[in-house]
């Protein structure tokens, strides 16, 4: 296995507006890491030495082609996609029954959860070294593992995040094809206060409800932690393998 240190030189976050994106841009640039280039939907994210914000939208496959584009002269070997909705902007929550579906609502979700993410991969993958160890990573949650369903419900986030776990272990496979050292993940960050978990934290047990600083410190020792052959997996704040 390629070594982890000083890894990474560069590192690129997708969504580094959100809890554990922008805790993730602060612990990379706290270990000293070049650049950080930190994109969100506004621009807005943390400030500090190496910290280089750049505008993306999930939806606009031409913007995440050039925040690529505006990479590749000193590309990242880490790339972090931290994005993610469990409830949409109108309010539409996850489905608890078949009978509360709509089109357009699973629609969006897919459209957010697995294809934005997807074409973020496109555009992000080639970058990657190909000598060296390389990382591309991006939330996923447990509830998108079909093996280990026992609830049911919340049915059009479960199903983007399945597809969104089948694309990483395909992009996997095609990688590591010509990649010997990279590694591709999905991340499980457990329960994190964040926006997005804040209306479902009542029924959180004591001591799993994480801060977005534990996640991402977490998460960064995870990822340092994955060999090639782990690529394709999802894996746990704690580093268990998710079951498919």
């Amino acid at each position: 296995m390629a070594s982890t240190a000083n890894f990474p030189k560069n590192a690129a976050i997708f969504g580094a507006s959100g809890g554990i994106g922008a805790a993730m841009c602060t612990a990379l640039a706290a270990r000293g890491v070049g650049t950080v280039y930190a994109g969100s939907r506004g621009g807005a994210v943390p400030a500090g030495p190496g910290l280089r914000p750049f505008a993306f939208d999930l939806t606009d496959e031409e913007g995440i082609a050039a925040a690529a584009g505006m990479m590749a002269g000193d590309p990242p070997e880490l790339v972090v996609v931290t994005t993610g909705v469990l409830t949409l902007a109108d309010g539409t929550g996850p489905e608890r029954s078949y009978r509360k579906l709509e089109p357009a609502a699973m629609q969006e979700m897919l459209l957010l959860n697995t294809i934005g993410p997807a074409i973020i991969a496109k555009h992000m993958l080639p970058l990657l070294p190909r000598d060296r160890r390389a990382v591309f990573a991006a939330l996923s949650a447990r509830v998108g593992s079909i093996a280990d369903n026992r609830m049911g419900g919340w049915h059009s986030y479960r199903a983007s995040k399945a597809a969104l776990n089948m694309l990483l272990k395909n992009f996997a496979i095609e990688l590591g094809r010509t990649h010997k050292h990279a590694v591709v993940a999905g991340l499980h960050p457990g329960t994190v206060d964040t926006p997005l978990s804040q209306p479902f934290q009542g029924n959180v047990p004591d001591g799993k409800l994480f801060t977005p600083q534990h996640s991402a410190e977490s998460l960064l020792a995870l990822l340092d932690a994955l060999k090639p052959e782990d690529s394709g997996g999802v894996f746990d704040w704690a580093g268990k393998r998710v079951p498919e």
